[in-house]
């Protein structure tokens, strides 16, 4: 019979209780636990008692406890609830001891590791410094070896050179000897014998033919734009300063070769490729001469050919220029010209020539050349590298001539300008205003003329010097260095009377500008009026403005 369905078996009051029916639903689970008890540990048999807590679980309801003679008996259950709370304590203190286990074998595994990290970590700084030392030692070592095999071969180039050249003197000198015993002494004695192993065979043909005696005097006149006597004095001048020593690889380039490869690329503008042909040369080595021989001219020769002139030479010039204008006072003629450039890599608008881009509808950059000219035609003054975006006044103020004017070396003196400058105590400057008279009429003309031996001072220098022409290949800081030389070489052209071919005549084309405060000294208005009354009255005015 089926238990109710409250799943406890009927009460009978005290008697005995008739064993569970065969189709109950938890005889299944009820068998197979208790043939496990039988092999499970001690700790673990009153999990599987039925008469245990957990065993009396059937269908979520305990089952009450039963005595041996299937009744509910008092001593049995007391008994059986001692058992069961001896073996909740074993349980518990069973599973706090493998937790106490399992903690400490955690804490052996973390110490463990911890002295394995630090061993590997301890073996790891012990192989790096021994690594280290080993690569100090060997970089030690690879340097002592390479020192020593540069010091072998550096002997052994030394051992072959002196064998290949003591080979080819005594070749030489054996020649020599068969030919004449006089010339084989000679050779022996003193003669140098040039060493052309690594030095590229350039034909020198050209300049040879220049440079010997019967070369054509006119010919060597329009290629250097001198004379021959003239070339010797400047090479003369020139030979301490720019001279070389003979090596035991080749033999220096001569002074005079020196001297002509720097003045022919000046006269001419030639790119230093063709240079380097015309004379044999290397490109970097016509390069390096070019300015060498420029920075000899300016320390040697600059002093001699290109000065200020002392009292006496302001006196001659004051007489000069008064002979032929009738105007007073005058030790010289200024005009400023502009020289092309390339585009300089910093400051690109300070060297942007507006001007020049507007009419000839190409960008243009360039720097100023301010020069003092005297009667004669020469330089006595210069100033040379401002930007070319600066007007003639403000590269006025910032020249020597401010400087000399403000230190009191100007009194009783004028320079000569244009109507880009502005009147002051020291600097005459035509009449810019409309309506003049025929006084302000003549001044302007002889002013005119008087300025006009600066405009064709400065149109001789860059006919003579075709590099101010074109833009150069020389850098923007050593430009000034190149434009200095060039006006010494016109100076000293100039004062020994060397002509300018009228084929390379050149015409100037710079734009005048305005001063923003044309008038700046009424005493030096004054002045002016003055010096016009008296050209008008003393018969000096011309007639053309008429």
């Amino acid at each position: 019979m089926r238990s109710p369905s409250n799943g406890r078996p009927p009460s009978t009051g005290g008697g005995a209780a008739p064993a569970p029916a065969p189709d109950d639903d938890f005889a299944f689970y009820y068998s197979f636990l208790q043939d496990a008890a039988a092999d499970a540990p001690p700790s673990l048999l009153a999990l599987d008692d039925p008469t245990s807590a957990a065993g009396a679980m059937t269908n979520g309801r305990r089952r009450k406890p039963r005595g041996p003679d299937g009744g509910d008996g008092e001593g049995a259950g007391a008994a059986k609830k001692d058992g069961k709370k001896r073996s909740i304590a074993r349980i518990l203190t069973s599973l706090a001891a493998l937790e106490a286990e399992e903690h400490a074998d955690r804490a052996g595994a973390a110490d463990a590791s911890r002295r394995e990290l630090a061993l590997l970590e301890s073996n790891a700084d012990t192989r790096s410094h021994a690594m280290m030392d080993y690569y100090a030692k060997m970089e030690g070592s690879f340097d002592t070896a390479a020192d020593a095999d540069a010091a072998a071969r550096s002997k052994r180039s030394r051992l072959a050179a002196s064998a290949a050249t003591a080979a080819v003197v005594s070749a030489e000198d054996s020649a020599a000897a068969s030919a004449s015993p006089t010339r084989a002494v000679v050779a022996a004695g003193g003669g140098h014998h040039q060493r052309r192993l690594w030095v590229k065979d350039r034909s020198r043909d050209w300049w040879d033919k220049c440079s010997s005696p019967d070369y054509p005097e006119e010919d060597f006149r329009r290629a250097f734009r001198m004379g021959r006597e003239t070339f010797d004095m400047i090479c003369d001048a020139l030979g301490s300063a720019v001279a070389k020593e003979d090596t035991m690889l080749r033999a220096a380039i001569p002074v005079r070769q020196r001297v002509a490869v720097c003045i022919w690329r000046l006269a001419t503008g030639e790119p230093l490729r063709l240079v380097s042909k015309r004379f044999g040369l290397g490109i970097s080595t016509c390069h390096k001469l070019v300015l060498e021989v420029c920075a000899a001219i300016k320390t040697v020769l600059m002093p001699r050919f290109l000065q200020w002139p002392d009292d006496a030479a302001a006196a001659r010039f004051k007489e000069g220029f008064e002979r032929s204008s009738g105007v007073p006072g005058v030790i010289g003629a200024m005009y400023t010209t502009h020289i092309p450039i390339i585009a300089p890599k910093i400051s690109v608008a300070a060297y942007f020539n507006r001007r020049h881009t507007e009419r000839n509808q190409k960008t243009s950059y360039s720097i100023t050349l301010q020069g003092v000219v005297g009667p004669d035609g020469a330089f006595t003054d210069v100033c040379i590298g401002w930007p070319g975006s600066m007007p003639d006044d403000q590269v006025l103020e910032k020249s020597m001539l401010h400087q000399r004017a403000a230190a009191g070396m100007m009194r009783d003196s004028w320079l000569v300008g244009g109507a880009s400058y502005p009147l002051m105590d020291w600097v005459l400057v035509p009449y810019t205003h409309p309506n003049l008279t025929w006084t302000q009429h003549a001044f302007n003309e002889k002013v005119g003329e008087l300025r006009r031996v600066a405009v064709e001072a400065f149109a001789r220098l860059k006919a003579r010097w075709a590099c101010l022409q074109k833009r150069t290949e020389v850098k923007l800081q050593d430009l000034p260095v190149v434009l200095g030389a060039c006006c010494v070489l016109h100076n000293i052209c100039e004062l020994r009377g060397e002509e300018v071919d009228p084929a390379i005549r050149c015409e100037l084309v710079d734009d005048e500008t305005t001063p923003e405060n044309p008038v700046r000294s009424e005493a030096a208005k004054r002045a002016r009026d003055g010096i016009a009354h008296n050209l008008l009255h003393r018969g000096f005015a011309g007639t053309t403005f008429f």
